[in-house]
């Protein structure tokens, strides 16, 4: 019976450490799958990602392919419209506007016109201050575009506000008011 009662404390020691053994060798098993199921869920996430952007580029591809032609035609059309000497020359003997509607004008005095088709004009502004009365005189200098290098230095010239020709350019020479003496 001794024998018989280490065999049941073995046997109940087996099957204890046995259970012992396949819950705790489960649970790292059960760990490991958890780790790398979230692993395997990002991957299996991020493959139809892949997939789905995939399918939305070609669909826009083909749209793209056929405004593709579009655009190469109206960049083919571009060079096409170059002018001819005897349009710019029409176009420079154009008489100016009287009046540019959404622009402002400025008449001022031609300081320098040493740069090639750029003039620096000088705006003078008078005006009475607000509180004490006193007539202020103050000026400004901007560069404006003169195509034709008509305008002299002293001359009284009538400019127009326009897009950016350059870092400083805004303005455009409309005419010559008044020629230098």
């Amino acid at each position: 019976m001794a024998t018989t009662k280490k065999t049941e404390t073995e046997t109940a020691a087996a099957k204890k450490t046995p259970a012992k053994k396949p819950a705790a060798a489960e649970a790292p098993t059960k760990k490991a799958p958890a780790k790398t199921t979230p692993a395997k869920k990002a991957a299996a996430k991020k493959a139809p990602a892949k997939k789905a952007p995939v399918k939305k580029a070609v669909a826009k591809k083909a749209p793209v392919k056929k405004a593709a032609p579009a655009a190469a035609a109206k960049a083919a059309a571009k060079p096409a419209k170059k002018q001819s000497a005897a349009r710019l020359k029409a176009k420079a003997e154009r008489p100016a506007p009287e009046r540019v509607p959404g622009r402002k004008e400025r008449r001022g005095i031609v300081v320098s016109s040493a740069m090639d088709k750029t003039i620096v004009v000088r705006i003078d502004a008078v005006k009475k201050h607000s509180r004490y009365g006193k007539v202020v005189r103050r000026s400004s200098k901007l560069h404006a575009h003169d195509e034709g290098n008509s305008a002299g230095v002293g001359d009284l010239v009538r400019v127009v506000e326009t897009r950016p020709l350059s870092a400083t350019k805004r303005w455009r020479l409309l005419e010559v008011l008044e020629r230098a003496k």
